[in-house]
């Protein structure tokens, strides 16, 4: 029901193209201050990898400035899905009557305690590949940039992905698997050019696609994407605020600073062979979900309702 009901809209799968474009572009607008900012630093001279561009400038002001960007790239989002597909923000979210913000907040609930747990436990055992890195008031301006923006980074990439091109996909295939290995795979591909890809290599990129997966999995089997826009959201800012490193995307005055050399070896599937289906069979005790073959790889119906209207007109 979630991607049939994009059958109600303009759908055409042209305007899926020009609409990702669009968002594209007011991405790319908003990150202007960023690189205004770094070029008045002289920061160009000082670039040696992808990670030593997020070192430019003060950490708070470099979050902020990147962050500015997916606020663009929302707006932009906004635009396409009511102007040029005629869609209401709540359709392209779920399928129920109402978004439900109890599923959000449940998912950010869980996704918190789990990561701070792990951080926690993971501290404990290793100290030595950690460094205290806690300075009030620099954290407190940094609480304040994450808590406003890091939600709207998150509900961008969810929105676009999880969203506005899983109906997309979906009403062009006609089915619900193409959908999400499609979404799934560009999701990852987009963060090729993290910092981490670099300092740990493309065996990285599984990691990103596969969560990627799991995010699609979510919208599908609970009919509404609500659960990834709270896992999303409780997995970046729980992470920018707890723990920061030289190598990452995010560079922040986060409570501690991981000092250890990453080296990707057979742990980067841990998450996804471990705690993804964990993740996702809580989710499928809480709400109930069934059909899981027909959810994740049956057809998409086009509703009855939209034939008898698409007939009236013709």
């Amino acid at each position: 029901m979630f991607i049939a009901q994009a059958y109600a809209i303009r759908h055409e799968f042209w305007r899926y193209l020009i609409g990702s474009l669009i968002v594209f572009f007011g991405s790319l607008i908003g990150q202007i201050p960023f690189t205004v900012a770094v070029l008045a630093k002289g920061g160009l001279s000082s670039i040696q990898d992808q990670a030593s561009i997020m070192r430019v400038l003060e950490p708070n002001l470099n979050l902020f400035l990147l962050l500015i960007s997916f606020a663009f790239g929302m707006i932009a989002l906004l635009v396409v899905v009511r102007f040029l597909h005629g869609q209401s923000f709540k359709s392209v979210t779920t399928s129920r009557p109402k978004i439900d913000f109890k599923r959000v907040f449940f998912a950010f609930g869980l996704v918190a305690v789990l990561i701070a747990g792990s951080t926690v436990l993971d501290y404990k055992l290793s100290p030595e590949d950690y460094e205290w890195n806690f300075k009030l008031g620099p954290f407190l301006i940094l609480c304040v940039i994450a808590i406003a923006l890091v939600p709207i980074q998150t509900s961008l990439e969810e929105y676009l992905f999880r969203g506005y091109l899983m109906q997309g996909f979906g009403t062009l295939a006609g089915n619900r698997w193409f959908p999400l290995v499609m979404t799934s795979v560009i999701f990852g591909m987009l963060h090729i050019a993290n910092p981490e890809v670099e300092k740990m290599g493309y065996i990285i990129m599984f990691y990103y696609i596969g969560t990627g997966f799991m995010l699609g999995i979510m919208t599908l089997m609970d009919e509404g994407m609500e659960l990834a826009l709270g896992y999303h959201a409780a997995n970046n800012l729980v992470t920018a605020l707890l723990v920061t490193a030289d190598w990452t995307a995010f560079q922040t005055h986060s409570v501690l600073k991981d000092m250890s050399d990453p080296a990707v070896g057979f742990d980067i599937f841990i998450p996804m062979l471990v705690m993804y289906p964990i993740i996702l069979l809580i989710f499928a005790r809480v709400y109930k979900w069934k059909n899981w073959k027909d959810k994740l790889f049956g057809k998409v119906e086009r509703p009855i309702s939209v034939e008898l209207e698409e007939i009236g007109q013709s």
